[in-house]
């Protein structure tokens, strides 16, 4: 069973920074992506971004330059360091988990809002 926490949500001004965390309770975790989705009232989820069992990483070109996807497996946490925020970027941000044996998103934490003003 895996489970995942998010936290480090909150609000912020345009233009601000903020580093969201992911606790994850994973046997193995080099044997797991992970990856960073985000949904916004009235509109569908969206991934955001991702990171492989070692260094690879993908965003969301709308993010690209601005957020930073890192892991310490370690600590067993993912993290997610958004700067230049904008007000686009308001959503509730969810960490999710997939197994390499997988091609599928199964497991999901239950979300930490974001919001940023002008």
């Amino acid at each position: 069973q895996v489970q995942l926490v998010e936290s480090g949500g909150g609000l912020v001004q345009a233009g601000g920074s903020l580093r969201l965390s992911c606790a994850a309770s994973i046997r193995t975790p080099s044997n797991y992506a992970m990856g960073w989705f985000r949904q916004a009232p009235g509109k569908e989820r969206e991934f955001v971004a991702s990171i492989s069992r070692g260094i690879i990483t993908y965003y969301a070109d709308s993010v690209k330059g601005r957020f930073t996807i890192s892991r310490d497996n370690a600590k067993n946490t993912v993290y997610l360091r958004m700067n230049d925020l904008k007000p686009e970027d308001t959503a509730v941000y969810y960490c999710a988990a997939r197994s390499i044996l997988r091609s599928q998103w199964d497991y999901w934490g239950q979300g930490t809002q974001v919001t940023v003003s002008t």
